[in-house]
C-alpha cells in the first residue's frame, strides 16, 4: 500500500546510518520518493541533481558526502519505529527536536531499544494522543510534565533491566486515557484514589509491579472492560469490582474472596504500615488475616500484644490506628526514623506497659500516659527541651523494666520459700504498699543480712558460673524451638545433665520450666528460645551414635537420627576426626554462624532429600511425586529462600541450593538445608566477590565466570530446581546426549515449543490439559529465574507470588498474554561443562551427602573474565 507523505515523514527525525556496503544513498532516496503518493511535496528533482549539493535537496542533510538526516517534522503526524533495534549495543533516546512536531498524534516505538528516562517533552506535546513504548529499557519515573496530558493510549509496559520506578500518581490526572498499560515494571507506592476520575478508561494493566496498600474503592467502582492487578503487594480486603474482567492473584490480601472484610486488628496494622510508608520487608511478610505470625508482631491469646520493630528504618509518623489494638502491652519502635507527635489516643491502651520510641525524631507535646507505662523517648532531638523523666512510669520499679518480655512468672503463693520474688509478686507488693512502722521493723535485720550477702554472694556466683561454663563448653548443644512466638509450636524437651540434685527441668521453647523428681537432670536457658542439652541425652537417643542410626555421611562427619522422650524426632550432626577436613570444618562453622546459634540438632525430615524422590524413586521403590505435591515443594523452597534473602534481620546468599539440599518431612513439606556455604549478602544491589563454591549445574553463569555473587545466584539455582521438578532430570548428567547434558541450557531451547515442553515433562506425571497450563507457568518462571543476566531474574518474593495461587487453587489463572519477556538466552555451555569437569579432577574440595558432583574452590584455568568472552559467558 502506498503511503501518504504525512505518514511517512515519520522518518524525519531518525538518523540514517548506512554501512560501507550500501548501494548508494541516492538510490535509497529515489526508492523512498517512488513509494509516496504525493512526492511533489518534497520538491526533489525528478532526474539528476545531487542530494548533498550544492545545492542540496530540500529536507536533506549531509556530512562527508553521506546523507545523515531527512528533516520534515513540521507535518509529522505518525511515527512508527516498532522492532527497530537502533544502536543495539548502547541503545538510544528520542532527539529533543521531536518536541517541535506539533502535529504528531501517534508515536509508537515498541521493542526498539530505547534507554534512559521517559522524555519529559512527550507529556506536553499538544497533539499526541497515542504513546506506545512497550518492551524497551526505559527507567526512572513518569515525569510531572505528563500531569493533565491529553493522551488516550499509554503503553509503558515490560521495560527491561529493572524497568520504570516510582509512584503512578500522575496518571490519575490524565482524564482522556482509555488504555493504560504499566505492567512489568517496578512502580511503587499506592494506587491513587483519584484514578476513579478516569471515566473514559476501559483497559488498565498494573500487574507485575511493586504497588502496595489498599485497593481504592473508586477503582473498584470503575466499569472497566479489563483490570489486571496480579503480582503486586496490595493488602487489605478485596472489594467487589464492577469491571467486566478482573484478576488480582499473588498479592497480600487478608481474604481470598471479594467482599470479605479483614479482622479489625489486621486493618489497624495495615493503617500503621501505611503511615510508615509500607517498608518492603514488612509488606513481604504481612499477609493473610492472622497477624500473630507476622514479622515483628506477637500475640497473647490470639490478640496482638507486642509490636516489636526496632532498627527497621521506618519513616513517617505514628498512626492513631494502633489504639485499636486494645491488648497491646508493648510497642517497641526504637532506632527508626519516625517523626511527629505520639497520637493522643494511644493513652487509651489499658494494657500498655512499655512504649519505646528512643532514637527517632518524635516531637512534643507528649501525651500523659498512665503511671504504669514505661515511656522511653531518649535520643529524640526535638524533645530535648522537655525536662520530664520519660524513661519509666512512676509506679514501676526499675528492676521490672529490665526483665525480658513474655517470660512466665510464678505468683508468690506458688514459689518455694526463700525464692526470689517474681515480677508479678513485686508489682503486687508495690501496689499494696507498706506502712512506715513495718518498714522500720524489718530494715535492721535486712541490712545485716545484706552486708553478709554483699560479701558472700559474689564469690558464690563466681564459682557457680565458672563450673557451669565449664560444663556447657564440653557437654552442651543448643536446640531452637520451631517458633518461639507461638505457644502451639513450642518444642518441649526433657533434658538430662550430670548433676546431683535429683531434679529434671522440662522447658518449652519460651523458657518456661516445671520441675519434678521423677528422674535426674537439669536444663538451662542460655537465651530466649534456646535450650542447652547434655551430650548424654544425644548419646541415649542415637544409641551412642550407632551405625543403624546413621542418616548420611559428608565432609563434616555423620548425621544420626534420634527421638527425644516426648517423641520429637531429631537429626544430629556429629563431626568426626577421621573424616573432617579443614574445608569441612569451615563449612560446619559457617552453618553455625549463619543460623546465629550453636545448632547441631535439627528437626528430623523423615522423607529425606528431594533428589531421591526425583531421580531415584524407582530404584528405591518410592511413589513418584504428584504434580500438586511438587507445587507445594516449590512454594516451600521459594518461601524459605525469600526469608533467607529479605525477611530475616540480615540477608544471606545460600550459594548451594539444589534438590539434595531440600529435605522433606512426613507430609512432604520442604525445608532448605545445608548452610555450610552461606555468605552474608551485601547491602543494595551490589555484588560480593567470593571464592567459587557450589555445585555443578546449579551455578549462575556470572558467579562461575567472575566470582561475583548476589542473591540472584540463588534465584538461578532455584530455577534449575524448578526444571528438575518438571522433568525429573538432574541438573547435569554427562551420560545424557551432549545437547541435554546441561539441563538449564537444554530447557531454554525446548521451553518455547509447547509440544517439546510437553514431551520433556516427567513421564510419571499425568499431564492433562488443565495441568499443563500450570506446568507452562512454572516453566516460564524457571526460564525467568535462569535468565542470563542477574538483573533479568526476579527476586524470590516474585516466585512466591507466582507459586502461591497455583498451590492454593490447584488450577492456574489465565496467563497475561500481553506480558513480554524479550530475554535472549543463548547458552554455549558445552565447553564450560568440560572445563568444570577438568577442574573437578584437579581440585576436589567439597563432599555432599547425595548428588553433588563437587564444588569449585577457585575459577578453573581458562575461565573467561567477562561475559564478552569467546564462550559467550
Amino acid at each position: 500500500m502506498r503511503k501518504k507523505l504525512a505518514s511517512v515523514l515519520l522518518l524525519s527525525l531518525v538518523t540514517v546510518v548506512f554501512s560501507t556496503t550500501d548501494s548508494g544513498d541516492l538510490d535509497v532516496l529515489m526508492q523512498f520518493r517512488d513509494e509516496l503518493d504525493n512526492p511533489e511535496l518534497l520538491k526533489w528533482p525528478e532526474k539528476g541533481g545531487d542530494p548533498c549539493g550544492p545545492p542540496s535537496w530540500n529536507h536533506i542533510y549531509c556530512e562527508n558526502s553521506r546523507v545523515t538526516q531527512i528533516q520534515a517534522q513540521d507535518n509529522l503526524e505518525v511515527l512508527a519505529l516498532d522492532a527497530n533495534n537502533f544502536n543495539a549495543s548502547t541503545g538510544w533516546s528520542f532527539p529533543k527536536a521531536l518536541e517541535n512536531s506539533a502535529q504528531l498524534t501517534n508515536l509508537s516505538c515498541m521493542n526498539c531499544n530505547l534507554i534512559g528516562p521517559l522524555p519529559d517533552f512527550l507529556g506536553s506535546m499538544p497533539s499526541l494522543t497515542n504513546l506506545m513504548l512497550s518492551g524497551n529499557r526505559l527507567s526512572g519515573e513518569i515525569q510531572g510534565t505528563f500531569n493533565g496530558s491529553a493522551l488516550q493510549t499509554l503503553w509503558l509496559n515490560n521495560q527491561l533491566h529493572g524497568g520504570m520506578t516510582g509512584p503512578i500518581d500522575v496518571v490519575a490526572t490524565m482524564e482522556s486515557l482509555t488504555v493504560l498499560w504499566l505492567h512489568g515494571n517496578h512502580f511503587t507506592g499506592t494506587i491513587p484514589e483519584r484514578i476513579g476520575k478516569l471515566t473514559l478508561l476501559k483497559d488498565l494493566n498494573l500487574n507485575s509491579n511493586k504497588l502496595v496498600g489498599l485497593i481504592p474503592i473508586s477503582l473498584a467502582n470503575m466499569r472497566l472492560q479489563n483490570l489486571n492487578l496480579n503480582n503486586n503487594h496490595l493488602m487489605g480486603p478485596i472489594p467487589m469490582f464492577k469491571a467486566s474482567k478482573v484478576t488480582f492473584a499473588s498479592n497480600k490480601f487478608c481474604q481470598a474472596t471479594q467482599g470479605l472484610l479483614c479482622s479489625p486488628e489486621v486493618m489497624a496494622l495495615i493503617e500503621f504500615l501505611g503511615v510508615v510508608n509500607y517498608p518492603s520487608k514488612l509488606v513481604s511478610s504481612w499477609s493473610g488475616n492472622e497477624p500473630c505470625n507476622w514479622l515483628g508482631i506477637r500475640c497473647n491469646s490470639g490478640k496482638v500484644s507486642v509490636i516489636n520493630l526496632p532498627h527497621y528504618n521506618l519513616s513517617g509518623c505514628l498512626s492513631p490506628s494502633v489504639a485499636k489494638l486494645d491488648s497491646l502491652s508493648q510497642i517497641r519502635l526504637q532506632s527508626n526514623n519516625l517523626s511527629g507527635p505520639i497520637p493522643n489516643n494511644w493513652t487509651s491502651l489499658k494494657s500498655l506497659e512499655t512504649l519505646d520510641l528512643s532514637g527517632n525524631n518524635i516531637s512534643g507535646p507528649l501525651p500523659k500516659f498512665s503511671r504504669t507505662v514505661k515511656l522511653v523517648v531518649t535520643g529524640n532531638p526535638l524533645l530535648n527541651g522537655d525536662k520530664t523523666d520519660h524513661t519509666k512510669g512512676a509506679n514501676i520499679p526499675p528492676e521490672s523494666s529490665d526483665s525480658p518480655p513474655n517470660i512466665p512468672t510464678t505468683s508468690s503463693q506458688d514459689s518455694d520459700p526463700g525464692s526470689p520474688a517474681t515480677n508479678s509478686s513485686l508489682k503486687s507488693t508495690k501496689t499494696k504498699g507498706f506502712k512506715r512502722n513495718t518498714f522500720v521493723l524489718i530494715m535492721a535485720p535486712v541490712a545485716s543480712f545484706a552486708l553478709v550477702a554483699f560479701l558472700v554472694i559474689p564469690l558464690s556466683i563466681y564459682f557457680y558460673k565458672k563450673r557451669k561454663d565449664s560444663n556447657l563448653s564440653s557437654t552442651s548443644l543448643v536446640i531452637p524451638p520451631r517458633d518461639p512466638s507461638d505457644p502451639d509450636n513450642m518444642v518441649k524437651v526433657v533434658v538430662a545433665a550430670n548433676n546431683t540434685n535429683g531434679n529434671t527441668s522440662t522447658l518449652t521453647g519460651s523458657g518456661s520450666a516445671s520441675r519434678n523428681s521423677s528422674s535426674i537432670g537439669e536444663s538451662h536457658v542460655i537465651e530466649a528460645g534456646n535450650l542447652v542439652i547434655s551430650v548424654q541425652v544425644l548419646r541415649n537417643v542415637t544409641k551412642n551414635f550407632a551405625a543403624q542410626k546413621e542418616l548420611g555421611r559428608g565432609g563434616f562427619g555423620v548425621v544420626y537420627k534420634g527421638e527425644l522422650d516426648d517423641g520429637t524426632q531429631i537429626a544430629v550432626k556429629r563431626m568426626e576426626a577421621g573424616v573432617i577436613t579443614n574445608k569441612a570444618l569451615d563449612e560446619f562453622q559457617a552453618e553455625i554462624a549463619v543460623l546465629s546459634k550453636r545448632i547441631l540438632v535439627y528437626e528430623y525430615m523423615s522423607q529425606g532429600a528431594l533428589s531421591k524422590h526425583l531421580f531415584h524413586w524407582k530404584s528405591l521403590k518410592l511413589e513418584p511425586l504428584s504434580w500438586k505435591r511438587r507445587l507445594n515443594i516449590a512454594l516451600d523452597v521459594a518461601r524459605g529462600m525469600e526469608y533467607l534473602h529479605t525477611l530475616g534481620h540480615q540477608s544471606f546468599i545460600h550459594r548451594d541450593l539444589k534438590s539434595s539440599n531440600i529435605l522433606l518431612g512426613d507430609d512432604f513439606r520442604a525445608k532448605v538445608s545445608d548452610f555450610g556455604l552461606v555468605k552474608l549478602a551485601p547491602n543494595g544491589e551490589k555484588s560480593v566477590v567470593t571464592r567459587l563454591a557450589g555445585t555443578f549445574g546449579y551455578l549462575a553463569p556470572e558467579y562461575a565466570v567472575t566470582g561475583k555473587i548476589t542473591t540472584k545466584a540463588d534465584v538461578f539455582s532455584f530455577g534449575v530446581v524448578l526444571m528438575e521438578l518438571l522433568t525429573g532430570l538432574t541438573a547435569l548428567d554427562e551420560d545424557r546426549p551432549e545437547e541435554t547434558q546441561y539441563l538449564a541450557a537444554w530447557f531454554w531451547h525446548i521451553k518455547p515449543d509447547k509440544e517439546k515442553l510437553r514431551a520433556a515433562i516427567n513421564p510419571s506425571l499425568d499431564v492433562k490439559d488443565e495441568t499443563f497450563e500450570s506446568v507452562s507457568i512454572i516453566a516460564e518462571l524457571a526460564g525467568h529465574c535462569t535468565a542470563r543476566e542477574p538483573s533479568q531474574r526476579p527476586d524470590m518474593g516474585h516466585a512466591v507470588n507466582v507459586l502461591a495461587p497455583l498451590v492454593e487453587k490447584w488450577k492456574p489463572l489465565d496467563d497475561d498474554n500481553d506480558d513480554y519477556c524479550a530475554i535472549d538466552y543463548s547458552l554455549p555451555l558445552n565447553q564450560m561443562v568440560k572445563d568444570w569437569q577438568e577442574a573437578e579432577g584437579k581440585d576436589f574440595s567439597y563432599l555432599d551427602l547425595e548428588d553433588s558432583k563437587g564444588s569449585i574452590p577457585a575459577r578453573p584455568t581458562g575461565f573467561a573474565e567477562s561475559f564478552n568472552s569467546a564462550d559467550g559467558r
